[in-house]
């Protein structure tokens, strides 16, 4: 039995007051930070790993089911906005394809085939990187997709919730947050969902922040998607060239990114 599927260490849920409930639920939340913390050191292979191949062009796929299919989705789905990196420089797949990020696929994480099926369909290379996301670190979707690329010399990685998972075997750079038992049993999009999506946080932030799409602490190359984002691009390029506001705009406006607004003032 994989670690995310023992028996909660609560009991008696169904007869507890709301009060209750959330505050057993926040003393479980609070060991997931330093589940996470354990595994800082194979984050930080990983990140070394795949910052080399992506300087060189190389892309990061994540392949996941189900929630953590879904995490993956979205944490490669916000890096064009915050970054401004191209669509398809970190892709995230899910089992059972888009569908199944808001309606789940009956079986389709079942698959031992389909992921690496999935990947081709991207012309996947050496030059990239796979990182399987699962809890129960069991899921065939997954399983198959990273034993393929390692038998094509396509690098790979992993972020479960169990030790010792047949996932964390078939990834060179596999990072275990044991997060211990769900507070519903099983119920993985708890504790388990929240390590995958700090240690995505991780991943993604520092691979853009070595890749320069970060200066100082400001997200330089973001997207100007939003008349929020375009306010706060044009405070951005006040602090930097000494311009007033009306000014500052104006150039971010005309240059289309904060990057180029600043160094247009150099």
């Amino acid at each position: 039995m994989s670690d995310t599927e023992k028996d909660s260490l609560y009991q008696d849920l169904h007869t507890k007051t709301s009060l209750q409930l959330i505050t057993e639920i926040n003393q479980e939340d609070q060991k997931v930070a330093l589940a996470v913390k354990a595994q800082l050191q194979a984050i930080e292979q990983l990140i070394e790993a795949l910052v080399p191949r992506m300087e060189k062009g190389g892309r990061l796929f994540y392949v996941g089911a189900g929630t953590s299919g879904r995490l993956g989705v979205v944490d490669a789905s916000e890096c064009p906005p915050t970054y401004g990196v191209p669509h398809g420089m970190v892709v995230g797949l899910i089992a059972g394809g888009d569908s199944a990020i808001r309606k789940a696929v009956e079986f389709a994480e079942d698959d031992f085939e389909q992921g690496f099926k999935d990947l081709e369909a991207y012309h996947i290379n050496e030059t990239d990187m796979v990182v399987g996301i699962a809890a129960s670190g069991r899921t065939p979707y997954v399983i198959g997709a990273l034993r393929t690329c390692q038998e094509k010399g396509i690098a790979t990685g992993c972020i479960v919730c169990s030790k010792g998972s047949q996932i964390a075997n078939v990834s060179d750079y596999p990072v275990e947050v044991n997060v211990g038992p769900e507070y519903v049993t099983g119920s993985t999009r708890m504790k388990s969902g929240t390590a995958q999506k700090l240690a995505l946080n991780m991943i993604t932030t520092a691979s853009m922040i070595r890749l320069g799409r970060v200066h100082g602490n400001k997200m330089i190359d973001m997207q100007l998607s939003n008349d929020k984002l375009v306010d706060r691009g044009t405070k951005m390029v006040m602090k930097s060239t000494g311009l007033d506001y009306d000014e500052a705009q104006k150039v971010l406006l005309e240059k289309g990114s904060v990057r180029l607004a600043i160094d247009s003032q150099k």
